[in-house]
């Protein structure tokens, strides 16, 4: 499901609402998360996951092309794990 196929199903399931409103709500949730996880917060959404970032440190790796070695530098990436509740959901439980 992409951002647009979640907006939609939000403004059908809910017709008081304008689709406008709706993507500005998802926008929203989407821009904090961002922003939490840019502070080095972490983000739990209970039943669903929780977001946060790890630190992976600088190596030595090579290209692919050449089989030059070059130095990459550490770097944050964002790591999601999974609820109990989705995991148990995923497993037909």
């Amino acid at each position: 499901m992409i951002r647009s196929e979640l907006i939609q199903k939000i403004a059908d399931e809910n017709p008081h609402l304008y689709q406008r409103d709706v993507e500005k709500i998802v926008n929203t949730i989407f821009e904090e998360i961002t922003d939490a996880l840019a502070s080095g917060n972490r983000v739990e959404l209970r039943g669903f996951g929780a977001f946060s970032v790890k630190k992976r440190d600088g190596r030595v790796g090579r290209n692919p092309r050449t089989g030059e070695s070059v130095e990459v530098e550490e770097k944050h990436v964002p790591f999601f794990k999974t609820g109990k509740l989705l995991r148990d959901r995923l497993n037909g439980k």
